[in-house]
């Protein structure tokens, strides 16, 4: 029976980030069980994907413990659970090779080391891709925060009042600002994607999927 351990993340501690964390865990044994392995440990913490190896205490230990423990599989449920930093992301998957550690990921049921236990040249080429369109919607949503507090400040200077921080109360996003900022998921689901597997390819939330649905 092959031997893995789950890597679990979500980059908030809040009731939210609690349930991504618990979903993560609860999928991933699922896909464990029906392949026959066994899960013999859970790494896992809340802290940004975008921070390197050395903050990264899940890694750490991860890392601490393939090297002293025969282990298999390390078993993720998409590239971003594991990073959404490129170089940090080549890292781990390296670093896990290197112990002879296949690295699993469920939403696209890729394993990174093919059967010499060598890193797969098609599954470095797509990890590679997605850790960069990974890097570049943090960075779109980073500047979309900073745009929008400099609006704010320009608001106050102009106005010489003042403005509570963030949206009115009676604040509703129109279509088109759902379709700006949802691309990838609105087209998945013209294809007839299930809200459940939309979630496992975005990470969005069901509740934003629902409302997406409506502009379908």
């Amino acid at each position: 029976m092959k031997r893995c351990v789950l890597l679990c993340r979500c980059s908030t501690d809040k009731e939210k980030g609690l349930q991504d964390y618990q979903y993560q865990v609860d999928a991933l044994t699922k896909v464990c069980e029906s392949r026959g392995w066994e899960i013999v440990k859970v790494f896992g913490g809340y802290v940004s994907g975008a921070a390197p190896i050395g903050e990264r205490q899940e890694i750490l230990d991860l890392i601490a413990y393939v090297k002293e423990n025969h282990i298999d599989y390390c078993c993720a449920t998409e590239i971003s659970r594991v990073s959404r930093d490129l170089i940090t992301g080549v890292q781990i998957i390296r670093t896990l090779a290197e112990n002879g550690v296949n690295l699993f990921l469920a939403n696209y049921g890729l394993e990174t080391l093919d059967k010499d236990g060598k890193i797969s040249p098609i599954t470095s080429l797509i990890l590679t891709i997605t850790l960069e369109i990974s890097a570049m919607e943090r960075q779109q949503i980073k500047t979309r925060m900073q745009m929008g507090y400099q609006s704010y400040l320009q608001r106050r200077r102009d106005n010489k009042e003042e403005h509570p921080l963030g949206r009115p109360v009676d604040y509703r996003k129109s279509k088109e600002e759902y379709r700006q900022q949802y691309p990838k998921e609105l087209s998945l689901l013209r294809k007839g994607i299930s809200l459940r597997n939309v979630r496992k390819l975005t990470g969005t939330s069901v509740g934003t999927l629902r409302k997406l649905k409506r502009f379908v």
